[in-house]
């Protein structure tokens, strides 16, 4: 399941593409807009500016606005920044693996051996994704509304 912290992410990255030509967005009014407690969305925004995927101006004028193209923002690194593995199972992880305590052999264990597809499946459709992607996505539903 998509945590909050994720589904937050994606929410206030797809209102900062969407105003990508206007001056910068300052926290209470993404909050607003898209209903997330604006103690939470600093700590998420923050982290996304770390990251890399923000720019942020302090003083008048200031708040938050995308620092790179929305069309270069793809859901598994944000995903990845805010909850870590992709994989349902630590030991089908690709950058978080750990072995499974309860595991015995590894190499012919039939759970991991799906697991592994499943993740698979996911990074591929989530690294072809970009908040571009899903910007796209809300107007086509919008119009067939």
């Amino acid at each position: 399941m998509l945590s909050k912290k994720t589904k937050y992410a994606i929410k206030a990255l797809v209102v900062l593409g969407k105003n990508a030509d206007k001056p910068p967005m300052q926290i209470s009014k993404i909050a607003e807009e898209e209903k997330i407690p604006k103690k939470f969305l600093e700590q998420i925004l923050l982290d996304l500016r770390n990251a890399g995927f923000l720019y942020s101006k302090k003083g008048a004028g200031g708040g938050y606005s995308l620092n790179k193209d929305a069309k270069d923002i793809y859901l598994v690194q944000i995903m990845r920044i805010t909850d870590g593995p992709i994989a349902m199972v630590p030991c089908a992880s690709l950058n978080f693996y750990h072995k499974c305590d309860e595991c015995h052999q590894e190499t012919t264990c039939g759970i991991r051996d799906v697991f592994i597809e499943v993740r698979d499946a996911t990074v591929k459709i989530l690294s072809e994704t970009s908040i571009a992607d899903v910007i796209s996505r809300e107007s086509t539903l919008l119009l067939n509304e």
